[in-house]
């Protein structure tokens, strides 16, 4: 009895490690993939003044767009949730850059996860975002247009 319950605790303590290494290696691969689709404010800065055709999305959440009203020029504002919801407005055959003001790229980085999973690969996000575009003294400008604040009801409409 106690040599099959060795076996089985063994068993157990193998599948275990190897789930915690299948699950490390697809991470460090998603890194990996992250990394090479992102693109550093200079490196953007030196794409957009080589006059590369090159799509820049502006994909922060409104309450940001509130508190940072200014975008980078030529810079198209969608939602976020719109874009992930539609992803056919990123183009496929052209070069597009996202970005965002969320900690670690947060919504840049899900919206190229879903590009990416839809086969989008000319896509790449902004590493650090405005902020990092507007650390190096890069030129913004005022956003002007409006946009709702996603406020959903905890109440439910009668009518």
């Amino acid at each position: 009895m106690s040599t099959t319950l060795s076996v089985m605790v063994i068993v157990i303590v193998l599948a275990g490690l190897s789930l915690l290494i299948v699950r490390r290696v697809k991470r460090q691969r998603d890194q990996r993939q992250m990394e090479q689709h992102s693109i550093t404010a200079d490196e953007l800065q030196a794409l957009l003044a080589s006059n590369h055709e090159v799509l820049l999305f502006d994909v922060r959440q409104p309450l940001d767009l509130l508190a940072y009203p200014e975008i980078i020029p030529h810079a198209q504002r969608i939602p976020p949730d719109e874009l992930l919801e539609k992803p056919s407005l990123i183009p496929k055959e052209k070069d597009t850059v996202v970005y965002c003001t969320c900690p670690s790229d947060k919504t840049s980085r899900a919206v190229l996860r879903r590009a990416l999973a839809l086969h989008f690969y000319r896509v790449k996000f902004l590493t650090g975002g405005l902020a990092a575009w507007k650390t190096k003294g890069y030129p913004v400008e005022p956003y002007k247009e409006p946009f709702r604040l996603y406020t959903p009801s905890l109440v439910p409409r009668s009518g």
